[in-house]
């Protein structure tokens, strides 16, 4: 195994384990109450999304949470945006946060590119996302996701995983969400096109979020 990539799965089966120790000697966790996600709207600037049943073998292993998986198609015919929210309440009973960089490559998705992009949107303080470009086969499709919970957005998973640790001590919370937004790339299409459909399309789902994410 690659030194580096090696450290980092050390250091997050380390943040894993002392998070498991320390929900473990806390109480009940009681999140705050929050809408469900089959909830979010539909209905984003000139899009209206239609929801993507996700199945019953995919949920197994994403595991006991609230989640949210729907296209948003553009009414002018531009590349639809794809957007997937995934939220758990609890982290402490083995149910937690899947990686996409670790979860499109087992679905045929090959990461060309790497990136972060800084996020400015309305109503959110300014946080960075991570940005992959992948193909299969023929097809590219261009990946914003970031890690969210109680009122903070982070790209690094480890950070996530470090501020998981840290709010299960002061507020004995565990909950957290991931969020995906993804867009084809049409045929000729370069990346900055594509990157800036997504971040629009970000910058109308960010203000949205507070009611599906605790803070």
């Amino acid at each position: 195994m690659n030194p580096r990539r090696h450290a980092r799965f050390l250091m997050a089966v380390s943040l894993l384990a002392l998070t498991a120790v320390f929900l473990h000697a806390r109480g009940r966790e009681i999140p705050p109450a929050r809408a469900p996600l089959s909830s979010f709207p539909k209905a984003l600037g000139t899009r209206s999304g239609i929801d993507y049943p996700i199945p019953e073998d995919i949920r197994q292993v994403l595991g006991n949470g609230d989640f949210l998986w729907r296209l948003y198609p553009d009414p002018t015919g531009a590349p639809d945006v794809d957007l997937f929210v995934a939220y758990f309440a609890s982290q402490r009973a083995g149910d937690t946060l899947h990686s996409p960089k670790n979860c499109l490559p087992g679905d045929g998705w090959f990461p060309i590119q790497s990136d972060e992009q800084e996020i400015n949107a309305p109503g959110v303080p300014p946080f960075r996302a991570n940005e992959y470009l992948v193909a299969k086969n023929s097809e590219r499709r261009l990946v914003l996701y970031w890690y969210q919970a109680h009122n903070r957005a982070e790209a690094n998973e480890y950070w996530a995983k470090y501020y998981q640790v840290a709010d299960a001590i002061r507020y004995n919370r565990s909950d957290g969400s991931l969020i995906r937004i993804t867009t084809p790339l049409a045929h000729g299409e370069g990346m900055e096109s594509a990157r800036q459909r997504l971040l629009q399309f970000v910058g109308e789902v960010t203000p949205q979020l507070s009611r599906y994410i605790p803070q």
